[in-house]
């Protein structure tokens, strides 16, 4: 016997890290050090920082990958695992450097791993950072055949002074939503519980896009504009990233002490995914706000005088955006 023979083909592992050297050389940083295909990645620090603080984070994709597999659709999920990470380093003022990924898989399939890491390099060229190493792991009788998994891990930097940590938020700053491009990544078990038995093809009232097409759109990226517009001078006191749990998880996150922030649900216009998963499945207001970011990708936290030169900073970078709450005197809650 051998190791082809137990399901693992190394000639085709080889072939594969052949085929990505390109995509992977594409989102390469000047600080990047070395070649492709080492042990290990290195990264220079930027030069210009006083007090440099290195951020760190780590996501997947969930169960998303599962409505990828069903529709034999892997050229997004890519995108959504980069946006999962760098989004919330991103919440503390911290610009993404550099970016490693985990794909696990039963037998290596290269055309549909292929895509999936085009997603990734095209997530990492919209952050801005370098896909600066991975690891792919076959894994046969551990998955079902056409199954992968993946995970990822995103280093950001940081000027010590610049860190937002909730110190700086106060009473009566408001909070402006910018929109997210869809579902984004998270909810899908409910989702996939939701669509088990609609054709997936179907393009419902409203719709751009079939409804496959529609659920697997990939997680809006928000790190350049958001970068962009503390560089420009706007002031933003904290940010949020709206992923699992939603508005009411998420956002209180980067309050300060003894505050509470109070949003109004109809100041802004969600996407009708929304509405037809609420009417196809029958979920109840309160669980869809809890279980869904509805429209909202990323919160940003502004003094009043800020408002209105913040929403027109966004949508001139093609993001709606809406003032939809204020922080209030509170027990670190959302009060809707």
């Amino acid at each position: 016997m051998d190791y082809r023979e137990a399901g693992v083909d190394v000639e085709a592992g080889r072939a594969f890290v052949q085929q990505i050297r390109g995509l992977v050389e594409s989102t390469r940083r000047p600080e990047v050090l070395g070649g492709f295909g080492g042990f290990s990645g290195m990264f220079q620090l930027p030069s210009g920082y006083q007090e440099p603080v290195l951020v760190s984070g780590t996501d997947g994709v969930g169960t998303k990958l599962k409505l990828a597999q069903q529709c034999d659709r892997h050229d997004t999920v890519g995108i959504d695992l980069v946006a999962m990470c760098v989004n919330d380093v991103l919440t503390c003022g911290a610009e993404p450097l550099f970016f490693l990924d985990y794909l696990a898989t039963s037998r290596l399939n290269p055309q549909q791993l292929t895509e999936v890491v085009s997603g990734i390099t095209e997530g990492c060229r919209q952050s801005g950072c370098s896909l600066l190493g991975g690891e792919t792991a076959e894994m046969p009788g551990f998955y079902q055949p056409g199954e992968y998994d993946l995970a990822g891990f995103c280093v950001g930097i940081v000027e010590k002074s610049q860190i937002l940590d909730g110190s700086h938020v106060q009473v009566g700053d408001v909070a402006i939503g910018l929109a997210s491009s869809g579902v984004h990544s998270n909810g899908f078990s409910l989702v996939r519980k939701i669509v088990e038995t609609v054709d997936l093809s179907e393009l419902p009232p409203a719709f751009t896009q079939n409804l496959g097409e529609t659920l697997l759109t990939p997680t809006r990226i928000y790190v350049k504009p958001v970068l962009a517009a503390r560089k420009a001078g706007l002031e933003i006191h904290a940010m949020a990233h709206i992923t699992g749990g939603g508005l009411p998880e998420n956002l209180p996150r980067c309050l300060g002490t003894n505050q509470s922030v109070q949003i109004d649900p109809q100041r802004w216009s969600p996407l009708p995914i929304f509405a037809w998963l609420a009417q196809q499945g029958k979920v109840a207001p309160k669980d869809m706000l809890n279980t869904f970011n509805m429209g909202i990708g990323f919160v940003l936290l502004v003094p009043p005088s800020g408002v209105n030169a913040t929403i027109q900073w966004f949508e001139n970078q093609g993001i709606l955006a809406w003032a939809i709450g204020e922080v209030v005197e509170g027990i670190g809650e959302l009060i809707v």
